[in-house]
């Protein structure tokens, strides 16, 4: 791992502990509850990621996945997912506001790719995990065990929020909201590519790797060439 996606892991991790010590609190009334659902759902649940995002600047948090188990895809899949809905909210408002073609044209193949992932992410979910149950699970790295997510975690997962108006700016926003946005992908599909022992999620995690990494290149050379950044 350079140093560039050290430190992208760092600050990932960094807000995450911001978030999960908020469900935490709620988590730990509710693991008296629940009880112990199955292997992958249990009141120390899965929960192995998080990601927050900050507009105007955009700090975004990566996430550890957990351990190498037999409930190492599912938190990929749970984690994964509202972190691509997060993606084609922010390319369903560059269609609306920008009038770039390039960054249309962007736009336009995250929603593709990325609405395509999540349906096939959702059909091996369903495959995979029958008796998962419909909550979402991460890993919580400093209790060492998964846990459900809340909905704040899957919103901070998601990495979106309202990129402001339709004026010159509009694409320099969208873009330092989505680098930091594809670098956290980038660092869940590597964790991926490590963990996982499915064919079809490590061709996946490849392409996801493959195709953002060419995309944050290019923002960049956008950046640059509009914004002289």
């Amino acid at each position: 791992m350079n140093l560039k996606k050290a430190n992208v892991k760092a600050n990932i991790q960094k807000t995450l502990l911001a978030v999960v010590f908020a469900g935490s609190l709620g988590l730990a009334a509710c693991s008296h509850d629940s009880g112990h659902q199955n292997s992958q759902s249990t009141a120390p649940a899965t929960m192995g990621q998080t990601m927050g995002h900050n507009m105007g600047g955009m700090d975004h948090s990566s996430m550890s996945l957990g351990p190498k188990d037999d409930s190492f895809d599912l938190r990929f899949i749970d984690g994964m997912i509202p972190h691509h809905e997060g993606a084609v909210l922010m390319a369903q408002e560059a269609l609306e506001k920008s009038n770039r073609p390039e960054i249309r044209t962007l736009a336009e193949a995250i929603l593709r790719a990325q609405e395509q992932e999540i349906s096939q992410l959702q059909a091996w979910r369903k495959a995979w995990y029958p008796n998962a149950g419909d909550q979402p699970v991460m890993w919580h790295d400093s209790m060492n065990h998964m846990m459900p997510m809340t909905p704040e975690m899957r919103d901070a997962m998601r990495m979106a929020g309202d990129l402001g108006a339709a004026d010159d700016q509009f694409d320099l926003r969208f873009i330092e909201a989505m680098i930091p946005h594809h670098e956290g992908a980038l660092v869940m599909a590597q964790e991926a590519l490590e963990k996982s022992d499915r064919p079809e999620l490590r061709q996946m995690a490849e392409e996801i790797y493959a195709s953002q990494k060419q995309e944050i290149e290019q923002m960049q050379a956008w950046r640059k060439a509009w914004y002289g950044k």
